[in-house]
């Protein structure tokens, strides 16, 4: 298949991200976790492995009949930051949705296929990607489908094939709202950054859910103590895997972030937190549920890893987040994207995109200036939205695109 050529360089002159002697992605080093939790430290030694480099980054990426773009295409030009500016409706949050549909999970608005499809278009959309390395990667769902489908050079791929050649993490303005909103909002925020690193975390949210239904019923319609010894055990393994995911990950993320610290608070987290083996942590739990079998009212009252919370210090007020200003929350949850990205990259190798939608929403010039800079350090692409182009002028290494009505009108290529 012949490929699409990059129109702002020559292809023999395309700059390769340098490759590590593939001997050293066995290297391991010992990295020293410190995590607070609710005044208490506690410190975890994770011995992480040293993946080779790998930042791929878009070079040209085509939308057709997604949401309001009948045909939109977008050339970076080799820039690590994308900032697309436009008014209210105008698309901007429609690419970066685009754009997340490529890491062959359900999108950053997670929405139903039919609702992406333009209105009054085909029924259908796809979006299609020309990568640094040369791979072209697209996603597109078809009238009458049940499912998007997924393509890599051509040939039909699988979403976790798809998955594998970008790595990306996203912030919405639904977000800024976290420290202040319900635990189940902040422990779905999480829960999907853990999952970027153990694929099987999602899976495990998601069955814990139905065993607890399924204990809600049993209760309900008297079952006798066999049928619920046998969901307990279940819900008690299920849960001690859930809890001891989150510990390990804020741990690690902890050790990237600057200026806030993660913790994750719960009845299982603290039983492993007291140094309690897994095992041990299961035969604890089991016996509270076993001690917490009946109903009040009809409703099931029981603690647990569903009722877990994450907790966010902003380490230099010494305050809680959510007693902290509206743009001291944007700003901490801006470092916790970055430093799950530099995560990525060490756990990984890859270079993940970070999507920032309304990145500068909320946020005073020193806050400005500290994000653009931390996004001049970060040696990933960034694509990012906002209304004002001026804003972003001292974003370094920027592609400009203007974005209205549905339509990408010009790209402007950044002198800095």
């Amino acid at each position: 298949m012949q490929r699409t050529a990059n129109p702002c360089m020559p292809v023999r002159f395309r700059p390769r991200p340098p490759k590590l002697n593939s001997r050293l992605s066995g290297i391991l080093f010992w990295t020293l976790v410190l995590s607070n939790r609710r005044g208490s430290h506690f410190f975890m030694f994770e011995l992480l492995p040293i993946m080779p480099y790998n930042r791929r980054m878009i070079e040209t990426i085509t939308l057709t009949d997604f949401r309001n773009h009948k045909t939109a295409r977008i050339t970076t030009c080799g820039h690590r930051n994308v900032i697309i500016t436009g008014p209210n409706g105008a698309g901007k949050t429609a690419v970066l949705e685009a754009v997340s549909m490529l890491s062959g999970d359900r999108g950053m608005r997670g929405a139903p296929w039919g609702e992406i499809a333009r209105f009054g278009g085909s029924g259908g959309f796809s979006v299609f990607a020309v990568l640094s390395d040369d791979t072209e990667i697209s996603v597109y769902f078809n009238a009458g489908d049940t499912n998007r489908r997924a393509r890599v050079d051509g040939d039909a791929a699988t979403l976790s094939e798809l998955a594998a050649h970008l790595r990306m993490v996203w912030l919405t303005p639904r977000e800024d709202r976290l420290f202040v909103d319900s635990a189940a909002d902040r422990r779905a925020f999480f829960d999907r950054l853990v999952a970027s690193f153990d694929s099987a975390h999602s899976g495990r949210v998601q069955r814990l859910g139905k065993l607890l239904s399924e204990r809600a019923f049993a209760l309900k319609s008297g079952r006798d103590a066999h049928w619920l010894d046998a969901i307990d055990a279940q819900i008690a393994a299920t849960s001690v895997a859930i809890a001891d995911a989150r510990i390990k990950y804020a741990g690690e993320l902890n050790y990237f972030l600057t200026g806030a610290a993660v913790s994750v608070a719960g009845i299982v987290e603290k039983m492993l937190l007291s140094g309690a083996p897994a095992a041990a942590a299961e035969r604890e739990y089991m016996e509270y549920l076993g001690n917490n079998r009946e109903l009040v009212g009809d409703k099931m009252v029981l603690d647990g890893a569903h009722k877990s919370d994450f907790g966010v210090f902003n380490t230099a007020l010494g305050l809680p987040a959510n007693l902290t200003s509206t743009g001291q929350q944007k700003t901490a949850l801006l470092n916790i994207i970055l430093a799950h990205a530099k995560l990525i990259h060490t756990k990984t190798g890859a270079r993940p995109l970070i999507l920032l939608d309304e990145a500068a929403a909320h946020l005073d010039a020193v806050a400005r200036a500290n994000l653009f800079a931390e996004l001049g350090r970060a040696d990933a692409q960034v694509w990012a939205t906002g209304l004002d182009m001026n804003v972003f002028s001292d974003v370094p290494d920027a592609a400009f695109v203007a974005c209205a009505d549905g339509e990408i009108n010009n790209i402007l290529a950044a002198e800095n």
